[in-house]
């Protein structure tokens, strides 16, 4: 059977509106999400749909991050952008995660498969479920 740890526990309030605010336990950190426009929201803040975009997006370059650090490689300028598309069948979801990676540096093909592999394979990737599609397109030499 696999172990599975409590790490962190966010607190979340509703605050009417379709806002809610969530609360790092430890840290006190707060993020306030909307329901979007197109919900029925506001859509001032980032959804919880976003946030799922923004943290698949955080864990890529987090990942990346801690490989170039053990092989000793400088991703200074790395960055990313993630395109959300909502399915409306059978329900709604997020239907596809389109995510593009930008370094401006170049590496060997051993390192450079390295990092690749490390980014798309982050947590978050490995925890959604695969009905919902995630492409993966790394821009190398390319700010």
């Amino acid at each position: 059977m696999e172990r599975i740890e409590l790490m962190t526990r966010i607190d979340i309030s509703y605050e009417g509106n379709l806002r809610t605010r969530c609360v790092h336990s430890e840290n006190k950190e707060a993020i306030v999400t909307d329901a979007p426009k197109d919900n029925r929201g506001k859509g001032e803040m980032f959804s919880p749909t976003d946030l799922l975009a923004a943290a698949l997006g955080s864990c890529v370059l987090t990942l990346m991050g801690i490989v170039a650090d053990s092989l000793k490689v400088n991703l200074t300028g790395l960055r990313l952008t993630v395109e959300k598309e909502m399915a409306q069948m059978p329900s709604r979801r997020i239907g596809r995660l389109i995510v593009h990676i930008y370094c401006p540096q170049t590496f060997d093909n051993e390192i450079t498969q390295k990092l690749e592999t490390a980014g798309s394979h982050c947590p978050v990737h490995q925890s959604l479920h695969p009905d919902t599609k995630q492409e993966f397109f790394f821009h190398w030499g390319e700010k």
